[in-house]
């Protein structure tokens, strides 16, 4: 790691914990959702760097971390384009969805739990949705899978 990703990680820990602070907050994330989506650092940890980043102090997180918030930052930013009120958006993330990127399962779910491909599967999915290409292609439910019949020797 060079000295340029860690200034880098420094510049950008502060004032990303205070956005994913916020957004956590609309999202109504208690602190154990809040700790999971950031990737389960212990509980002392989390607080001490949610406690500097308040205090406008010096904080540098994991490049894991950062990428999360990121990841948090894309989804609240399409949840405002798609969604033109909170509750709106709000009720989004937390309904169970049977689109193959949710499997019955709430997108809030995926961001919390998924780990980082949970969360960029909700932002893959809302950054096509607002670009107008959500749910193109077969109709839900129709999808079948192969059989032995279906496969062909050559």
């Amino acid at each position: 790691m060079t000295d340029f990703d860690i200034i880098e990680r420094s510049r950008l820990s502060g004032p990303g914990l205070r956005a994913y602070s916020k957004i956590a907050d609309l999202w109504e994330l208690d602190e154990a959702q809040r700790i999971a989506a950031l990737g389960d650092p212990d509980q002392s940890t989390y607080r001490n760097w949610m406690i500097r980043a308040c205090a406008m102090g010096a904080v540098t997180l994991p490049q894991d971390a950062l990428m999360r918030i990121s990841a948090t930052l894309g989804i609240h930013k399409a949840l405002h384009r798609l969604f033109s009120e909170h509750a709106q958006a709000l009720g989004w993330l937390k309904s169970p969805h049977r689109g193959t990127a949710f499997q019955a399962t709430t997108p809030l779910h995926l961001i919390v739990h998924g780990g980082q491909d949970g969360m960029m599967t909700v932002r893959r999915y809302l950054d096509r949705w607002s670009a107008g290409h959500a749910n193109q292609g077969a109709p839900e439910g129709s999808f079948v899978p192969v059989t032995e019949e279906d496969v062909i020797s050559l």
